[in-house]
């Protein structure tokens, strides 16, 4: 699908791959473009930078879902493309308290099936319409050191299967973001983060070689939406990941043990969630 004269939301727009998106979407002809964040100075100053519309909002909450879609529709018409980005990142493992891994679903999963709900309608009757939620290559794989990262992403990963494969007949396109390093604050926005250390990541590795811009990723993901490609893999290794884990998961497993290892001999520790994933 071409962004070509499109109605554009952005959730997460306030900032890195989000905001990165919502610019390279208006550069590609969109005629208006929604910036949503929970932040809501941070997605005014985007929508100011690019000619939209900054909404505060915060993405668990489905009936400021619901009304988004519906303001947007009004004001502008239908909207061709959904971008579900909001993230972001702890570490823990079975010590998490059930609140914390809630949240984290609420986020990294429910926000992908609460904006499927509201804009499905309106797309599927103009017959066209497009879906790009943000995973994480750590949902095809896994992340040492976070658990409830790891599975909330990949049951986006799995919602963004169900919906490819349910709704294509309607028209509807479903992208899925699986990055690895991205230079963006989602580490400033953890809960973890109490001292304010400044750190870049998206999806599996940390600061250092690897890391890429959020421009060149928004550039790569209108690629796949142009071309109706279901995984956006900014970081090419994760593909060869996949094949490895899935030709022989037992010796995939086993790497990652022999990985953790070279990293605490003892296993993961507090603060240790921002590994390479292998």
């Amino acid at each position: 699908m071409e962004l070509n004269n499109k109605v554009v939301v952005v959730t997460g727009g306030g900032s890195g791959i989000g905001e990165a998106i919502a610019r390279a979407a208006r550069t590609a002809g969109a005629r208006h473009v929604v910036v949503a964040d929970l932040n809501g100075d941070e997605a005014n100053r985007v929508a100011a930078e690019i000619g939209g519309t900054g909404v505060a909002i915060d993405v668990r909450d489905e009936p400021a879902i619901q009304l988004l879609v519906s303001e947007t529709e009004d004001a502008h018409g239908p909207i061709g493309l959904f971008v579900s980005n909001a993230g972001y990142v702890t570490s823990a493992g079975l010590e998490d308290p059930n609140e914390s891994i809630q949240a984290m679903w609420e986020v990294h999963c429910m926000a992908h099936i609460y904006a499927a709900r509201a804009v499905l309608p309106s797309m599927i009757a103009q017959g066209e319409g497009y879906l790009l939620n943000t995973a994480s290559a750590a949902g095809l794989l896994t992340q040492i050191g976070s658990m409830s990262y790891t599975i909330t992403k990949a049951a986006a990963v799995s919602l963004g299967e169900w919906l490819a494969v349910s709704h294509h007949h309607q028209g509807i396109g479903v992208s899925v973001l699986c990055p690895q390093a991205v230079r963006t604050n989602i580490m400033n926005n953890s809960p973890d983060n109490v001292d304010g250390v400044d750190g870049s990541f998206e999806g599996g590795v940390a600061s250092g070689d690897g890391v890429l811009e959020p421009e060149d990723v928004a550039e790569l993901c209108l690629d796949a939406i142009r071309s109706e490609r279901f995984l956006v893999l900014p970081h090419p290794e994760v593909a060869t990941y996949i094949e490895r884990k899935a030709t022989d998961r037992d010796r995939w497993l086993a790497g990652m043990r022999r990985f953790q290892t070279t990293l605490h001999p003892d296993g993961p520790l507090p603060g240790d969630a921002i590994a390479p994933i292998m």
